[in-house]
């Protein structure tokens, strides 16, 4: 049985995608007896986020490259996704201003387990696609981001609480 409470739990999925209607349909379906039930619910229910979905989740996110501001545990995520290296920070900053330009939103990728030269090369594809494909991209990553938190805020190394 996966050992968290409620408060906990919400607390924890807001912080890993912050979509109220998400929080409530993975939170009640708790308790779950696993960190993989726990995904597999998360999973299911972020697939697809709805337009809408999409703008709220990403209100909570920094620009790639940037620090985010806040003390909070979506912050402090965010901050160990990016890391602190510097690389490539000129370039991002100026892909990031052409995606905004293009897409109207900060771009959102998984940055974990990816070089900023990555990251880069990614962005620059992701600028040559359509909106609607690049809206679909923007909601998996959004999730793939959510499943990563909660392996941090609710694995086998989690100190209780988010």
């Amino acid at each position: 049985m996966l050992d968290v409470t409620d408060a906990d739990l919400r607390d924890g999925l807001t912080a890993a995608l912050a979509v109220p209607r998400w929080v409530e349909d993975v939170a009640s379906r708790a308790p779950f007896d696993s960190l993989d039930e726990l995904r597999l619910v998360a999973y299911t229910e972020a697939t697809p986020l709805a337009p809408e979905e999409i703008s709220q989740a990403i209100a909570h996110h920094p620009r790639i490259g940037e620090k985010p501001v806040g003390a909070g545990t979506s912050q402090a995520l965010s901050r160990a996704e990016q890391g602190a290296a510097t690389e490539l920070a000129e370039e991002l900053a100026v892909g990031n201003a052409a995606y905004e330009a293009r897409f109207g939103r900060v771009f959102i990728i998984r940055a974990a387990g990816r070089t900023r030269a990555q990251i880069l090369t990614e962005l620059d594809r992701r600028l040559e696609l359509d909106a609607a494909t690049e809206l679909v991209i923007v909601g998996e990553q959004l999730r793939d981001i959510a499943l990563l938190r909660l392996e941090k805020l609710f694995g086998p190394n989690h100190d209780g609480a988010p």
